[in-house]
């Protein structure tokens, strides 16, 4: 198994931008990279699991609720390097948009913190890079073609 810290080659991800009523879940991510950051959901795919269950399974982990997933909204690379410029974490994220099924979000090692944030907000978080704008940029889609 590839180690997620200084990895010999990418690891494949999967998140959700989960949108109920105007709000996106966001979750108080727990772990590294960028434990305490605010971001969507998700995690990393296990091998033989196909994208949307492994999406399925990571929401349920983290934050105890069931949802239905649309589309595929955004693929993107995270590439983080430390002091030596040693590549420290190399994610390739397939996001998708996501409905509410059901459950209430909860908190878990994985989350610390789980909120429904209107848009607008974001300014008020310490949001991981990039993603508020993706988010956005859903969003948008979404309520165009009448998904959200």
């Amino acid at each position: 198994m590839t180690q997620r810290r200084y990895p010999d080659r990418p690891i494949v991800a999967v998140g959700a931008i989960v949108v109920k009523n105007g709000r996106v879940l966001m979750a108080r991510r727990g772990t590294q990279p960028g434990y305490g950051i605010w971001s969507i959901p998700g995690g990393a795919v296990r091998l033989g699991e196909d994208l949307k269950s492994a999406a399925r399974r990571e929401i349920k982990e983290e934050l105890g609720i069931e949802v239905e997933l649309t589309d595929v909204t955004e693929i993107l690379e995270r590439v983080t390097r430390d002091a030596e410029d040693r590549i420290q974490y190399h994610y390739v994220v397939i996001d998708y948009l996501a409905r509410h099924v059901s459950g209430e979000p909860t908190p878990s090692p994985e989350a610390l913190e789980v909120r429904w944030i209107a848009p607008e907000e974001f300014p008020q978080y310490e949001i991981t890079r990039g993603t508020a704008e993706v988010v956005l940029r859903v969003m948008d889609a979404g309520r165009r073609a009448g998904v959200i």
